[in-house]
């Protein structure tokens, strides 16, 4: 999920930033320092924005670069379990496939990629035995969160699911929908009988 949070630090400004306005020196180093930034409490940083308060910079001796205590906005995403994500597969090994879900990569086991048995061919695509479905590099999915990590900051772990309904790749999602009304308006013609009979 996304946030906007609202975060207090002490930002070093180098004498060469000197020359610029204190708020762009401070908005320069804080996205230098922030972004990308990793942790377990804000999710991935993505964006530094809305520095709304500076207050008095301070030189430390011998240092020559000022401090200014500042408040900004951080833009992180922060993974949650039970999450649906949209992403593009990145890659497909026969282990799994990779998804890109923006600015962090999840990792689909192959039990995970369909409710079928799935075979891996050699040109990188995973296919069901029985639905015939495919999944290759590039195609656009649906998928729900079911394992975070981040005992490695700089790379977290998110094992993700396409199994249930109303997930996978959106193609599939768009097969289903015809099927699905087939069905209502059946069980309503059945049920329009019924009522007639009585």
């Amino acid at each position: 999920m996304f946030y906007k949070l609202q975060v207090q630090d002490h930002i070093r400004v180098p004498p060469h930033l000197f020359t610029l306005s204190t708020k762009d020196a401070v908005t320069q180093m804080a996205k230098q320092k922030f972004d990308g930034y990793i942790s377990k409490d804000m999710g991935i940083v993505i964006d530094v924005s809305d520095i709304s308060d500076i207050q008095d910079g301070i030189i430390i001796p011998g240092d020559g670069a000022a401090y200014y205590h500042a408040e900004f906005s951080l833009l992180t995403f922060k993974p949650e379990m039970h999450e649906m994500v949209f992403g593009k597969i990145k890659d497909i090994a026969d282990f799994g496939a990779f998804i890109n879900i923006g600015p962090a990569e999840g990792m689909i086991h192959v039990s995970q990629t369909m409710d079928d048995f799935v075979s891996f061919s050699k040109d990188k695509v995973l296919v069901g035995k029985e639905s015939k479905r495919s999944l290759k590099v590039n195609d656009l999915c649906r998928a729900k969160i079911i394992a975070v990590s981040f005992k490695d900051l700089t790379n977290p772990k998110l094992g993700l699911s396409m199994r249930q309904e109303f997930l996978g790749k959106l193609e599939w999602l768009e097969e289903k929908a015809p099927e699905e009304k087939e069905q209502k308006e059946h069980k309503g013609k059945e049920h329009k009988k019924e009522k007639e009979k009585k």
